[in-house]
């Protein structure tokens, strides 16, 4: 799954740890959503989807076949 949380935190002017503080996550569980490495939890996408103010399919994608 791919998603948008980089440009979404940075257009925010959030920093990884300020965006892990509001999501109740380290700093290095951002580092691995945003890179790619880590799929969130359904809880934690929602969270990150009211975060944000956005639905979760303009957040999260699937992967290009």
């Amino acid at each position: 799954m791919r998603n948008r949380l980089r440009e979404l935190r940075a257009r925010a002017g959030l920093t990884q740890a300020d965006l892990a503080d509001a999501l109740d996550v380290s700093r290095q569980t951002v580092n691995a959503l945003e890179s790619g490495k880590y799929d969130p939890s359904l809880p934690l996408a929602f969270r990150i989807s009211r975060t944000f103010k956005l639905p979760l399919d303009e957040i999260f994608f699937p992967d290009p076949d």
